[in-house]
C-alpha cells in the first residue's frame, strides 16, 4: 500500500463502505491535486536572446526618455538616488542605478492573511489566482442585464472569494457606486473585504490623506500597531504611472504614504498596446518593464528592501473599434511575456488575466478566461489578478462567474501543477500485472484507487454525466447550480466577520455603510 493510502485509510476492517468514504474525505491540503503556490514557469513565450533586448530596450528608455510628472516630493526622493532631472521635467534613470535597485528589491515576499493560514509565498514561480478590478456594474444573470455595483456586492464577493479554494486572495474587483464621497468610499471598501474574508486583500486610495485614516482601521483590525506592521494583511495597489513613461502624481503620493506605513505595494502599470503603449506585443511589454523598473526605483530609495510586486499589466486593444480585448490570445501573451520578465529578474511579479470580454459568463467567458489564466500560470505569474468574475472587458463583475472560475481556475492549477514522472508514476508494474494474467482494467485496482484523488481533479459544479444521467437529473443547467451555491454561500455568517466590541468600535471611529 502507499503512502498516500495509508495517510487515507486507517486500515480494512470497514470493508468497501469504509474504504469509500475515506476516498471521498478530505484531502490534506499537500496531498490534493491542486493548491496556492503550486510552481509554473514552464511556458516560455520569449526565447533568452528575446528576454536580453526587451531587458536592454527598457533601461535604454528609462536612460534616454524617462519619466514626467513625479510629485515635488518624488523628485527629490529620486534625485537623491541618482536620478537626473532634465530641461524638459523628466527624470531619467542611469542604467547603474537600476541596478544597483534591483540588487536592493525584496525577493522573498509573503503576502499575510489576516487569520494566517493561508498566507501567499510570493517566492520563484508559485503561481497565485485572485480578483482584481474596478468594475462599476454587477451581471444580473437571472435578468441578463447589468447595474451598478454596491459596497453589498463587494462585501458579498469578499465572502464568496472567502469559501473558494482556488481564489488565493481578493484585490477589490469593483467599486461601491453607491458611496459617493471617496474617502468613504476607500475605507468602507476595506471594511467590506475584511469583514468577508481571511485572505490577503488588495485595495487602492483616491488620495494621499485617505491612507492614514484607513491605517487606523487597520490598526484597530489588526489589534494595534505593532501587529499590523509584522503581518500587513492589506496591500495596495497603486497605479503610479499613467501610460506612456510618466508618473501619476497623486498615486506616487499614496504609495509614499503606504510605505511609510509598512503596507506592501503592487507597481501597476497597464497601458493599452496602441493606445497608451505601443502596439506590438514586444514594444507594449518594454513600456511596462520600464514603467515598473522605475517604479522599483522608488520604492527603494524610500525604503530598500520594502515589498513591492512588480506589476506589468499591459492590455490589449482591437484596434478597429478601440474597445479593450481582455479575453484575446495577444492579452495571454503580453501576461506571459510579462511573467518571464518577473522571472529574469528574479522579482515577485503580477499581471493580469482570466478577463472575459463576453458580457455574461457563457461559451465566450469560458475560452477568454480559460486561455489567459493557463498561459498566466504556466509562465509562472506569481499573482494573477482579475482572474475570475470579470466582464465587458473590465466594466462588469458577476458573483456567478466568480465562482464558475473556481472551477476554471483548478483545471488552470492542475495544468500549472504539470505531469509527474516517478518509477511509481510510469506504472510498469501496474501495466505487468493487469496484462499478464490479471483483470485486463486499471479500474479498482489499488494503484488507481490510492491516487484517484491527488492525481485528478474534479470540477464541483461542471458536469460529467451521460446524456441520460443529465436528463434524469433534470437538465440541470450550470449557471443554476452557481446560483445555488452563491445562495448557499450567503446565507451562513461570514467565518471572517469582525467580534462584536471591534465591530463597535470600528463603527464608531468610522461611518460604516454596510448594514451590520
Amino acid at each position: 500500500m502507499t503512502e498516500l493510502s495509508l495517510r487515507r485509510v486507517s486500515g480494512r476492517s470497514g470493508g468497501r463502505s469504509a474504504r469509500r468514504a475515506a476516498r471521498s474525505a478530505p484531502l490534506a491540503t499537500d496531498l490534493r491535486p491542486v493548491r496556492p503556490g503550486l510552481s509554473g514557469g514552464t511556458y516560455n513565450a520569449l526565447s533568452d536572446a528575446d528576454v536580453q533586448k526587451i531587458h536592454l530596450a527598457a533601461l535604454d528608455a528609462l536612460e534616454r526618455i524617462g519619466l514626467a510628472d513625479a510629485p515635488p516630493s518624488g523628485v527629490a526622493i529620486l534625485t537623491d538616488a541618482g536620478c537626473t532631472e532634465g530641461p524638459d521635467g523628466r527624470l531619467r534613470f542611469p542604467r547603474a542605478l537600476v541596478e544597483d535597485m534591483l540588487a536592493k528589491a525584496n525577493r522573498s515576499v509573503t503576502l499575510c492573511s489576516r487569520d494566517g493560514q493561508t498566507d501567499l509565498d510570493l517566492s520563484g514561480t508559485r503561481v497565485h489566482y485572485g480578483t482584481a478590478g474596478a468594475a462599476v456594474h454587477m451581471v444580473d444573470v437571472s435578468g441578463r442585464q447589468y447595474r451598478e455595483s454596491t459596497v453589498q456586492d463587494l462585501h458579498d464577493a469578499a465572502r464568496i472569494c472567502d469559501a473558494l479554494d482556488n481564489i488565493h486572495f481578493v484585490q477589490r474587483p469593483m467599486v461601491c457606486r453607491d458611496i459617493s464621497d471617496n474617502r468613504e468610499l476607500d475605507l468602507n471598501t476595506i471594511y467590506a473585504c475584511c469583514s468577508g474574508t481571511f485572505k490577503h486583500i488588495g485595495t487602492s486610495f483616491t488620495d494621499p490623506s485617505f491612507v492614514a485614516p484607513a491605517i487606523e482601521m487597520l490598526h484597530l483590525i489588526a489589534g494595534g500597531e505593532e501587529k499590523w506592521r509584522e503581518r500587513p494583511f492589506v496591500s495596495n495597489s497603486n497605479c503610479f504611472v499613467v501610460p506612456p513613461m510618466k508618473f501619476a502624481t497623486e498615486s506616487c503620493l499614496v504609495m509614499e504614504e503606504c510605505i511609510r506605513h509598512g503596507m506592501p505595494v503592487l507597481l501597476l502599470s497597464a497601458g493599452m498596446a496602441g493606445a497608451t503603449a505601443p502596439s506590438t506585443i514586444a514594444g507594449a511589454i518594454v513600456q511596462a518593464v520600464a514603467e515598473c523598473l522605475a517604479g522599483l526605483v522608488y520604492v527603494n530609495a524610500i525604503k530598500p528592501g520594502h515589498p513591492a510586486i512588480f506589476g506589468t499589466w499591459p492590455f490589449g486593444l482591437d484596434l478597429r473599434t478601440g474597445a479593450m480585448t481582455g479575453g484575446s490570445g495577444e492579452q495571454a501573451l503580453l501576461t506571459s511575456g510579462c511573467a518571464q520578465m518577473h522571472r529574469f529578474y528574479g522579482l515577485p511579479g503580477g499581471a493580469a488575466a482570466g478577463i472575459a470580454d463576453s458580457k455574461l459568463p457563457d461559451m465566450q467567458a469560458g475560452w477568454e478566461q480559460m486561455c489567459s489564466n493557463v498561459m498566466a500560470g504556466l509562465s509562472g505569474v506569481n499573482m494573477i489578478y482579475e482572474a475570475a468574475g470579470m466582464h465587458a472587458s473590465l466594466l462588469g463583475f458577476c458573483h456567478e462567474s466568480l465562482i464558475l472560475g473556481d472551477d476554471l481556475i483548478g483545471q488552470a492549477l492542475r495544468c500549472v501543477r504539470g505531469i509527474e514522472v516517478t518509477d511509481e508514476t510510469l506504472a510498469l508494474d501496474q501495466i505487468a500485472e493487469v496484462c499478464l494474467g490479471g483483470s485486463g482494467h486499471y479500474l479498482g485496482t489499488e494503484q488507481t484507487l490510492s491516487r484517484m484523488q491527488s492525481d485528478h481533479l474534479y470540477p464541483s459544479l461542471g458536469d460529467r454525466s451521460s446524456p441520460k444521467e443529465w436528463e434524469e437529473k433534470g437538465k440541470p443547467d450550470l449557471l443554476d447550480k452557481a446560483r445555488q451555491k452563491k445562495e448557499d454561500i450567503l446565507s451562513r455568517r461570514s467565518p471572517a466577520r469582525f467580534a462584536p466590541d471591534l465591530d463597535r468600535a470600528l463603527r464608531n471611529s468610522f461611518r460604516i455603510h454596510l448594514p451590520s
